[in-house]
């Protein structure tokens, strides 16, 4: 094995220069990339701009005793195209800020941005600059992504009516139940160091939890389909406290049935191998990316039959509430559970 250098051997702009050799450019609108005091981007006309930002500390969104970096380079970036995704809106370009301590070495920094490479290419979006600087402690990642979409058609949280129908994409609770066989597997590590980690039958589960995927084909499908949705969050913190982030924006309620919920059976056969209410894994587990929306009653023809695009129940008056509705009928009110950042 070659020898490692460290980040100070080269300085920050010889690696700027090391990173940029990798990028290019993708999209008609980005005028300049890296290389510059700021970027030239030329937005098309009759369309709106979107512009979400995300922060990833280590030891806080991120562990790097079982997270790759090329992975975290690759998550960094689809947890921020799920926002653009969310607004119903498809990325265009993003910058990178990092800032990593003395125990990072180029090749590591060039590791990260192959997974970051490596996203760009799968979202079609330009990486056109940002910054690097030093840190006493982990590593942290900021990212800012730019988004378009049609003019009058960026959807919000707030466009929720009551009889809309409530539609998730994909499977819940796979991301958290691979985050518990990922420290499972760290624990026993620490306990012995010659411990090799089980994997092999989580294999869904952890992909989930290492290296999901943001949803843009759901926004290509749903504009073929002539579906604008009415309101859209990603599932970043737990489908409860999305849902309930819908109905507020919204200022509605909402009936969610469990007997719909999407689990995989990787999902269920963990769960129980944890003795885990799968059902709270799906509400309260956070971080699948999925896409939670609303669409119109008139709307279901189009949508009953998608094999990736489940209806879990509809919005109602703001009067009745969230509720969560049990196979027995039983309605109790929905309560978030989930991640919180302080």
């Amino acid at each position: 094995m070659s020898e490692l250098t460290p980040l100070t051997a080269i300085g920050e702009f010889a690696l700027i220069s090391r990173l940029q050799k990798g990028i290019s450019m993708r999209q008609p609108g980005t005028v300049l990339g890296i290389g510059d005091d700021a970027a030239i981007i030329a937005p098309t006309a009759g369309t709106e701009l979107v512009m979400t930002t995300d922060l990833l500390v280590e030891g806080i969104h991120f562990d790097l005793a079982f997270c790759p970096l090329r992975h975290l380079g690759y998550k960094a970036i689809a947890v921020n195209v799920s926002d653009v995704a969310a607004m119903n809106a498809l990325p265009t370009q993003l910058v990178v800020a990092l800032s990593a301590g003395p125990r990072f070495t180029v090749e590591a920094i060039e590791e990260l941005y192959a997974g970051m490479r490596l996203a760009c290419e799968a979202y079609n979006v330009d990486l056109v600059g940002g910054d690097t600087t030093a840190s006493r402690g982990g590593l942290t990642l900021a990212i800012t992504v730019l988004g378009e979409a049609p003019a009058g058609e960026a959807v919000r949280r707030s466009g929720g009516q009551p009889t809309d129908l409530l539609c998730v994409t994909g499977d819940l609770g796979g991301a958290f139940l691979g985050l518990q066989v990922l420290e499972r597997e760290k624990q026993a590590f620490l306990a012995d160091p010659e411990t090799q980690p089980e994997l092999a039958n989580y294999e869904y589960i952890v992909q989930r939890q290492l290296r999901p995927e943001a949803r843009l084909d759901i926004v290509h499908e749903l504009r073929e389909r002539g579906i604008r949705p009415t309101s859209m969050i990603d599932i970043s913190d737990g489908l409860a406290s999305e849902v309930l982030h819908l109905c507020a924006a919204s200022s509605t309620g909402a009936r969610v049935f469990t007997e719909f919920l999407p689990l995989a059976n990787p999902t269920l056969e963990a769960a129980a191998e944890f003795n885990l209410d799968p059902l709270t894994c799906a509400l309260n587990g956070g971080e699948d990316y999925e896409l939670l929306f609303t669409v119109p009653v008139t709307d279901h023809e189009k949508l009953k039959n998608h094999p990736d695009i489940t209806i879990i129940g509809h919005l109602t008056a703001k009067e009745d509430g969230a509720n969560l509705v049990t196979k027995a009928g039983q309605a109790v009110p929905l309560q978030a559970q989930g991640w919180t950042s302080f």
